[in-house]
Parts: C-alpha cells; structure tokens; sequence
C-alpha cells in the first residue's frame, strides 16, 4: 500500500468519524435542548386537562361573618400556600404552560361561608352550588368593605394580584364575599393527543390497504415494461412533493368528497384522507422492498407444489414480508404524528377539547405550531409537546421491533428444527 493512499483511507476515515460526530453532536444538542425546557412543564395535568378554561360565576348568599371563629391553617398545606384565618382558604401562585400568572385554590375548609356559592353563569349548570374549592384559578373576587362598599381583588383587579396581598384584603378589609370570577384548569393536551390518535386511525384505513395492495401489484403482478416503470417514477417524484401542496390539493379536491359525508369545512377527516395519498409513496416502496427481500426460492417451491399465484403472493411472499410492512405501518404513523403543514389547511388550527372525525381539531405538531405562532413563542410548552412526540414515536419503534423479533424468531424455529 502506497503512502498516498494510506493518506487518502486515514483523510475518508477522518471525514467519517467527524460527519458522524457532528450527527451526533447536533442530535444530542436537539434532545438536551428539549427536555431542558419542557420537562418542568410537562406532567400528567398537562396530558389529561383539556386546552380551554371553564368560567365560572358564583354569587354568595348574605353570610353573617361573626357566626364564624377563626380557621386554623392545616399542617399539610405547603409552605408557598397563603391561608386566610377569616375564610379557611388557602391560595398559591404560579405560572401556567401559556406563560400567565395564576392564583390557585389550594385548600378549602369544610366549614367555610366560601362553601355555598351559586352559579349565575348562563347555561345548564345555572343556579348549581358551587365552593370555591381546590383547583379553581381565582380571576377576581367581590366584597363588601366596613363602608358597605363593593370592591374586588384577583388577577383581574387592581389590587390583590398576588396571593399574600389577596389573603391580606380578604381577612383586614372585608366584611362579606359578594361574589366570585373563577375558571377551571385549561392549558392541556388532551384534545390534540385524542385528534392525533382519530388522524392515526382513519389515515391508516384508508392508506395502509391502499399502499399495500398497490405495492403487491408492482412487485409481483405487473408486467416489467416502460409503463411499470413510469408509474415508480412517478411515486418516488410523489415523495419530494412539499406537504403544503398536498394541503392545496386536499382543500381543493378531497373537500368535494367530504361533503358527501356532510362535513362542511375542515376536519379531521379532510386531514386523514390528505395525509393517506402523502403517505401512499411511502408504504409503496417500503412494502415494495419488504417483498423484494424475500427469496425467490419460496416463490418458485410454491408454485412448483401446485400453488397458484394468488395463493403464493397472501400465503408466502406476505407473511414473510410483514416485517417490513410493519416498518412501512410505523414509518407511516411516525410521519402522521410530526405533520403539520397539510393539516394546518385540512384540519385547521382551532384547538378543541373534544374532537370528532367530522369536526376541526389540532394534532400535536399543529399545537406546536399554534403555540410558537404568537407574539411571545411558548418554547416550554412547545418543548414539552415535543416531548410527547418523541416518547409517542419512541414506544412505537420498540413495539415494532419486539413484533419483528419474535415473528422471525416463530420463523426461524421451525427451520432449525
């Protein structure tokens, strides 16, 4: 071996442990970068609660304050809790996942006049009882003072914006609690997770048979001619299309067939059936060289035993290529999950705590998109979205390659035996 050319090997070997190195580097910034900003924020409230707050009015019948003793502060509550001694209530503050501060109601005594509040909100729930009980965010509330006058504190007033100097007013200055202005917890995620899972679903019955049946044909029943060949072309071209166009296309020729189903606007289903034909070249050609890979020989055994084509291509080629099917099934749901430029005109951006397949929604790469698109970028709460997303994909590819480890292994047992 000449000098040059060790040279030449120790330059390529070189530029491969840096490209690599720098791969590396650059995903392990993204990850760290991630979870740095959005683990605090993440928790199971966050996945659980819906996005939109509840609001809630609550008028208090007159209650004689002298028929009540002073409330002793629980021994539980913690130390960043401001308990009022005169209403038995004790109140934190914090910032929520959109970055707004917040007073909360973290205790509320059993014996408290704060206990028997009617609603006055309009709706259904008009006249219910309502306590100003743990977990609502207090916006405002009114009292009387000695004078007899109405005031207010709260988030939304000028005065008593935090919790201690709330609690101060409450127990120094007033007399009776008039009224409340309280919402329910909001800021989660479980709308876009449960318009994520619809999407998954129904993309996945109308592509997967599609794409499947689609690459059957090319691979094992299509004559090898120029026609053949055009139509790979054309699916490997359908690929580097940019997914906004395909948005154009669905808005423009899918929205036509959701009428039928009397779907008038965006909707999940407008989405689901968009992200199908994105994801059509995808299934095609992974499922494509799923079935390339498997061995002519059990073609041709079969055939030699009397089988016809239809029976070797549902009852060998198939089975032995599910493997790479389901990689082509995960690499589909993985795309569906991380889309947001088709769905963003086929869905929409309205997020909505109880989606329906006939109605708009917001996936989670959507709400990203939502939370980042305002004046003061949320990069928390879009870390922590981001944070769902990886731990979603990341759970798939382990379930898929235990599926594929141990159909191969029901394969290989036999054989060895």
């Amino acid at each position: 071996m000449t000098r040059r050319r060790i040279i030449n090997d120790k330059i390529k070997e070189a530029l491969t442990w840096l490209s690599s190195g720098i791969s590396a580097f650059v995903l392990i910034a993204i990850v760290v970068f991630i979870f740095s900003r959005g683990w605090e924020t993440l928790n199971w409230d966050l996945l659980t609660t819906g996005y939109n707050s509840e609001n809630l009015m609550a008028d208090f019948v007159h209650v004689d304050m002298n028929e009540f003793s002073e409330f002793e502060k629980p021994s539980n509550l913690k130390d960043d809790a401001v308990f009022s001694s005169k209403y038995g209530i004790a109140f934190v503050d914090g910032i929520d996942a959109n970055k707004e501060t917040y007073t909360k109601v973290v205790y509320l005594d059993e014996s408290s006049p704060l206990q028997d509040g009617k609603i006055t909100t309009a709706g259904p729930r008009q006249g219910e009882q309502l306590a100003l009980h743990e977990g609502l965010y207090l916006q405002k509330i009114s009292y009387l003072d000695e004078a007899g006058d109405k005031k207010s504190a709260g988030q939304m007033s000028p005065e008593g914006k935090e919790a201690s100097e709330l609690v101060a007013i409450l127990d120094n200055q007033s007399v009776e609690i008039v009224d409340f202005y309280a919402q329910t917890e909001g800021g989660g995620l479980r709308g876009s997770i449960i318009t994520t899972l619809i999407l998954i679903g129904i993309t996945l019955v109308i592509a997967l048979p599609l794409g499947i049946f689609a690459a059957i044909y090319l691979n094992e029943l299509a004559p090898k001619n120029k026609l053949t060949s055009a139509i790979r072309s054309s699916i490997e071209l359908l690929s580097g299309v940019p997914s906004i166009i395909f948005g154009l296309m669905g808005m423009t020729m899918l929205f036509p067939i959701t009428q039928l189903f009397g779907i008038d606007g965006q909707s999940i289903t407008l989405g689901a059936m968009t992200l199908a034909v994105i994801l059509l070249p995808v299934i095609i050609r992974q499922t494509e060289e799923a079935l390339i890979n498997v061995p002519n020989g059990m073609r041709m055994a079969s055939l030699s035993l009397g089988a016809t084509e239809f029976q070797t291509i549902y009852k060998v080629v198939v089975p032995n290529a599910l493997p790479g099917i389901l990689t082509a099934t995960l690499l589909s749901i993985s795309r569906i999950i991380g889309e947001s430029a088709a769905l963003i005109f086929t869905v929409g951006t309205a997020i909505t705590d109880n989606p329906a397949w006939n109605a708009k929604g917001t996936s989670l790469a959507v709400h990203i998109y939502t939370v980042m698109g305002g004046e003061q970028p949320n990069f928390e709460l879009a870390s922590a979205i981001s944070i769902v997303i990886l731990t979603i994909v990341l759970i798939l590819n382990v379930s898929v390659k235990v599926i594929t480890y141990y159909m191969t292994k029901e394969k290989d047992e036999p054989a060895k035996a």
